[in-house]
């Protein structure tokens, strides 16, 4: 897998149990905001999904909304959805998870400090951000 890869799955070993973290999320946690749906693709072909450790568990990642994708690459969204009751995350009625209660808020769950949780610290999040004009 490439460097962008090997960063997403970096960050998604690190959602803890109970936990989920969104596309845009990871890709902010990386340094890449505007790569969600890069993110979504790294997922995707990730070569070691599930639960034990070593693997990445990529049914921790949903849309920013508590949906889970509809594609999921493992099995389908029933799947996602059973993988993650099973952790302990809750739904609406609509099947979508409980962010305000499930949402990760980026930090390791075991103080290791020097894990990649944020862009470096010289990015410019203003210029990232910033309205662009359309061509």
């Amino acid at each position: 897998m490439g460097d962008f890869a090997n960063r997403v799955f970096g960050v998604v070993r690190r959602i803890p149990r109970g936990k989920v973290a969104t596309y845009g999320q990871v890709g902010r946690l990386i340094g890449a905001p505007r790569a969600a749906r890069y993110v979504g693709y790294a997922l995707h072909a990730n070569p070691e999904p599930g639960t034990d450790p070593g693997c990445t568990p990529c049914h921790r990642v949903v849309f920013k909304d508590g949906r889970m994708a509809t594609g999921f690459a493992f099995g389908g969204p029933d799947e996602q959805r059973k993988m993650l009751a099973a952790e302990g995350v809750a739904f609406d009625d609509e099947g979508r998870v409980l962010m305000d209660q499930h949402q990760w808020d980026g930090r390791p769950e075991n103080g290791d400090d020097d894990a990649p949780m944020g862009p470096p610290a010289d990015f410019d999040w203003e210029a990232e951000l910033a309205e662009r004009p359309r061509a």
